[in-house]
């Protein structure tokens, strides 16, 4: 049997492993993106995986797009949400447009893209969804209220909508990863950047492919028993 994922944000970065370890274990992925049309269809090029662009931020689009997965790959088995963006500053100098822009696209977008899949999963018996958190959701960090807090958001959402899929056989997890070698994390100036590895226990930026791997597992038959659950791959940067 073969099964379809939606991978928000899934053409670059974390998103592009996590898509790339679910489409190795034989699902059909669907990634979505947002801006890029460019990068979107060299990804595809490169991959062989489908890209669908619609804004997780839009309600309707989430939908609309959703229902359209659905019609060229069949019905959605499993969720990753995975997109989000940064407007970092502290609250002195954060606008509300920064606050609302980053709440909208990093937590909005995990209710909007559930509204869309989690009743059909539910309907079929069998689903998964894993929601892409942080660290910074878990321990805060300076400068991002609002990412700290979209992401702390994501981690409730999980447990909350657990509840709600468990006994028809849909699991809902959180990954929060550390800080990861991507082009997110390259854009942090080097001095700082030192400063942050140094605090990693294991000494070194995590690899997008350890967070694919963790997501691949919980998308799994295997993973079954695993919901409500927040997998914390930080190299041991923050425990609790």
């Amino acid at each position: 049997m073969t099964r379809v994922a939606i991978v928000t944000g899934g053409t670059r970065g974390i998103g592009e492993a996590i898509s790339l370890a679910l489409r190795d274990k034989g699902f059909v992925v669907a990634a979505n993106y947002a801006g890029n049309d460019e990068r979107a269809r060299a990804f595809t090029d490169r991959t062989g995986i489908a890209a669908f662009k619609w804004d997780v931020a839009d309600h309707e689009a989430c939908l609309t797009g959703c229902a359209h997965v659905a019609e060229t790959l069949g019905e959605v088995d499993a969720l990753v949400n995975n997109a989000g963006i940064t407007r970092d500053g502290t609250i002195l100098k954060l606008s509300y447009q920064q606050w609302k822009e980053v709440i909208d696209t990093n937590l909005g977008g995990c209710f909007n893209m559930a509204k869309a899949v989690f009743p059909g999963m539910r309907s079929r018996g069998w689903g998964r969804v894993v929601n892409i958190g942080s660290i910074n959701g878990q321990a805060g960090q300076y400068g991002q209220v609002n990412y700290a807090a979209a992401k702390s958001g994501i981690h409730g959402f999980t447990k909350a909508l657990a509840q709600e899929g468990a006994r028809f056989g849909v699991t809902v997890n959180a990954i929060a990863p550390g800080y990861i070698d991507t082009d997110m994390v390259a854009a942090v100036p080097s001095d700082v950047l030192e400063k942050i590895v140094a605090r990693i226990p294991v000494g070194r930026l995590g690899q997008a492919e350890e967070i694919a791997r963790g997501v691949a597992f919980l998308c799994s038959d295997e993973a079954g028993f695993v919901t409500g659950s927040t997998l914390s791959i930080n190299g041991g940067q923050h425990m609790y």
